[in-house]
């Protein structure tokens, strides 16, 4: 009979330990009740009632084969690595309950040449730039000027305000941008005439941090809800 070091004993009683800890907790935590102990941090504005699992959706294939497609991809036999566990929350994520056709700054239109500097400043072609997510604000942008990425030689043949766009372009009052001019334009409401009718700065900040909207409550577009988008799927 083959006899068993007593070494060796406790090796195995501390692995199985282990493997059966391990079980438990990936089955507690794996639970949907449980889904907080697991997030990074407080979801944004607008999604503190989606549940993970909206957009961090299972991947394909199982476990194994997740990680032999890896493999063949670090020994360069695969052209992409594959997603492990749950999907990439890309921006195809995003817009599948935010697309809509009357967007002023679609990610797309940022794929032209003349907008190359914004890219590289401030990656204008990923929704979490801006909308970084698990940090319980709205927008994670801090830059309220970064309208100057893509606008510094604007010029406006009939200029509504008493002060040209020109002018203030000139003295570099970037802030003022977002003082009259909502960025995606999905807001129902009139930009300012006058200077000294334009949103406080200290609200837009606000409104970046969560706060209600300084320029309108009233919307042309509501993001599809999570019923909506798990219908789609």
């Amino acid at each position: 009979m083959l006899k068993i070091s007593r070494k060796r004993r406790r090796q195995w009683i501390g692995m199985s330990f282990g493997i059966f800890i391990t079980s438990i907790a990936y089955v507690v935590l794996s639970h949907p009740a449980n889904e907080e102990y697991l997030s990074k941090g407080p979801l944004n504005t607008g999604h503190e009632e989606l549940q993970c699992s909206s957009c961090h959706t299972t991947a394909k294939g199982n476990v194994f084969q997740q990680m032999q497609a890896n493999i063949m991809f670090s020994v360069g036999l695969r052209r992409s690595e594959a997603n492990f566990g749950t999907e990439n929350v890309d921006n195809n994520k995003c817009l599948a309950c935010h697309e809509r056709e009357n967007d002023r700054h679609p990610l797309h239109r940022f794929e032209e040449p003349r907008f190359a500097n914004a890219r590289k400043e401030i990656g204008v072609t990923n929704c979490e730039s801006c909308h970084q997510e698990h940090n319980g604000v709205r927008i994670t942008q801090l830059d309220v000027g970064y309208c100057r990425s893509c606008h510094e030689e604007t010029e406006m043949k009939n200029d509504p305000l008493e002060v040209s766009h020109k002018e203030l372009i000139g003295a570099k009052q970037w802030n003022t941008c977002l003082q009259c001019h909502d960025f995606h334009g999905n807001h129902i409401f009139h930009a300012a005439e006058s200077i000294k009718d334009t949103i406080p700065i200290e609200e837009i900040r606000a409104y970046f941090n969560g706060g209600d909207s300084p320029y309108a409550q009233e919307k042309k577009f509501y993001a599809t809800t999570e019923e909506e988008f798990l219908n789609q799927q």
